[in-house]
């Protein structure tokens, strides 16, 4: 065989393997992965849901409802409740597979839609875009919707929400401080690399620097070292205020990890750090009641 049509198949193959990643990129994001984030990470996590009670749920909030994602063991219960807070970019794919991988644990694991009142994020191709919506999401009502998702888990008679947790990730890390603050039935937080210092706005009056000290119950923090948008200095800041609060919480940090090390979908997935601390979680879940 000549060289030049050894040359012709290798780009033959090179081509049929460029257009197969091409196809599993968009099966994926047509499956519901944040449309702001492409093309979608060959390491993706796809959890199935064999054994598992797995959909989307609909969630009263006084008068009206909200959409959610909830996953849960198909037999038994009730079990121990995870409330699982959203990225940015909403309940895509990623966070459903979350709450399946929780549910695989034992769990009953629910994310409620955060912006539902605000806008759709999901067909947003743009993190700028993004955030002038997430900017209207008022923490108070926040706070009131996973109040809500609680509620349900607890009406569902599937719910022990007196063993009641708390995860998120990003933007839901950030919240996972600020509900460990506000809810009494609380167990254990754990929060995956959420902003802890920022100025005061008119929906976003506090921070979780700021609410420290009034923490109900045990919050992990996990951090990337070489996360360029939480600077180490405000990751100190926190652990500071944290010696004030009125239970033992603990702040991890991955030293070579970035923002959204956990993020199996995307390019930051740092698969060693990533299964380091979703062990971390779960033993601190177990740690404090959420088992």
């Amino acid at each position: 065989m000549s060289r030049d049509v050894q040359t012709d198949i290798a780009n033959v193959f090179s081509r049929m393997e460029l257009n197969r990643r091409h196809m599993v990129a968009s099966s994926l994001a047509a499956a519901g992965f944040a449309l702001a984030v492409q093309p979608i990470g060959a390491a993706t996590v796809s959890t199935d849901t064999s054994g598992l009670d797995a959909g989307a749920v609909k969630i009263p909030v006084g008068d009206q409802t909200i959409p959610g994602y909830r996953a849960m063991p198909a037999k038994g219960g009730p079990f121990p409740v995870i409330l699982v807070v959203q990225e940015i970019f909403g309940v895509h794919e990623h966070i459903k597979d979350v709450c399946r991988r929780f549910a695989k644990q034992g769990y009953f694991a629910i994310a409620p839609e955060m912006y539902y009142r605000q806008g759709d994020v999901s067909k947003l191709k743009s993190i700028d875009e993004i955030r002038p919506i997430v900017a209207k999401v008022p923490d108070e009502q926040v706070m009131g919707d996973l109040d809500a998702a609680v509620e349900f888990a607890q009406k569902s008679g599937k719910g022990d929400v007196a063993k009641l947790g708390i995860t998120g990730f990003c933007w839901g890390g950030r919240i996972v401080w600020l509900y460990a603050a506000h809810s009494k039935q609380l167990k254990a937080g754990v929060a995956w690399y959420g902003r802890l210092v920022g100025d005061p706005t008119e929906n976003q009056p506090k921070h979780p620097v700021n609410i420290a000290a009034d923490l109900n119950t045990p919050v992990l923090g996990l951090y990337g070292g070489k996360d360029q948008g939480i600077p180490l200095e405000t990751v100190e800041q926190m652990r500071t205020a944290l010696k004030k609060a009125k239970v033992p919480s603990e702040i991890v940090v991955y030293p070579d990890s970035p923002h959204a090390f956990f993020a199996d979908y995307r390019p930051s997935y740092v698969e060693a750090d990533a299964k380091d601390a979703w062990q971390k979680a779960l033993a601190w879940f177990k740690k404090n009641g959420v088992a």
